[in-house]
């Protein structure tokens, strides 16, 4: 168990919000059944509809021990409404990163919601510290989607877990109970997980999507520059090698859905259209250890594979 603030976790397993419309109610509920902290991705959603999906996955949840989380990057341009939703919807714990807000901490007080935020550095980890986050993940630049370090996850945790004194969650590289016991070894108090959750049947992305991680192989993911400004690891496709050939196909409409973009192409259409099983036109973001996915599990199965790391 790890008290978060107030919040008790029985499994100290956090799922990651992977957006676009990859880590939605069906998934976050079964996490936080198993125990586990489950997260909404509320990036790119309307106000209306991530309130609508918070209410799904609260009556999906039947068991105790477990809370329910959003992720919305700092980036979008609703970034603050969706925080507002948030808490207006009665989530327990809103995680945010792509970029850093010292207002969120204002907004959230006296509400009893959690913020988490997602860092790369000591520097950032201690602003968090101070500004009253209640717990941090700390992400490494082998993790999936946008990424903030060029560093891996095993080579920046324990300077920031030997210098903070909030619950650390370490992330990046995170796939086997194997990873989790050295991510655990650097002195964290639980793991952030996303790519081992997208190859679950719970998860709401095309069959096709889940089998492109069963398939990987080692050295499938590579390094490509978002139209969000940050870096992010993807499995090889056709548009991502266009991405990194400088070539990608402009985007044909736009709605102003980030605050700073390239418009070189367009990330959200391309995730969508990667979540839908577009082999040709979509972005398939993951973990560079995806490689190591070799099934899809169902959620309780992964937690009774991870649970015997994390003492009761």
């Amino acid at each position: 168990m790890i008290k978060i603030g107030d919040l008790e976790i029985k499994v100290p397993i956090i799922q990651g919000g992977m957006a676009i419309r990859v880590s939605m109610a069906k998934l976050a509920a079964a996490v936080a059944n198993e125990g586990g902290l489950g997260v909404i991705a509320g990036t790119t959603l309307s106000t209306d509809e991530l309130k609508a999906e918070i209410k799904k996955a609260r009556d999906m949840i039947v068991n105790e021990g477990g809370a329910l989380g959003v992720n919305i990057m700092y980036a979008v341009t609703n970034f603050m409404e969706l925080v507002k939703a948030s808490i207006e919807a009665g989530i327990d714990v809103i995680i945010f990163g792509a970029g850093f807000s010292r207002d969120i901490f204002d907004v959230v007080k006296g509400t009893g919601v959690k913020v988490i935020p997602i860092v790369s550095t000591l520097k950032l980890a201690k602003i968090s510290q101070k500004l009253g986050a209640d717990a941090i993940v700390v992400e490494g630049g082998n993790a999936g989607g946008h990424l903030g370090t060029d560093l891996d996850s095993w080579d920046i945790m324990e300077e920031i877990t030997q210098n903070i004194d909030i619950p650390v969650f370490g992330a990046g590289g995170v796939i086997t109970p194997e990873d989790a016991e050295r991510m655990l070894s650097l002195g964290v108090d639980g793991v952030q997980m996303g790519s081992r959750f997208v190859a679950s049947n719970e998860c709401e992305v095309d069959d096709y999507f889940k089998q492109m991680y069963v398939n990987a192989k080692e050295g499938d993911v590579v390094r490509m520059m978002s139209s969000a400004g940050l870096p992010a690891n993807a499995i090889i496709t056709p548009f991502v090698q266009k991405i990194i050939d400088e070539n990608p196909d402009k985007p044909t409409k736009c709605i102003k859905c980030l605050k700073k973009c390239s418009y070189k192409f367009c990330v959200n259409e391309r995730l969508v259209r990667g979540h839908n099983g577009d082999y040709n036109g979509g972005i398939f973001f993951a973990g560079r250890d995806a490689w190591k996915i070799n099934e899809v599990l169902s959620v309780h199965e992964i937690f009774n594979r991870f649970k015997k790391v994390f003492k009761e």
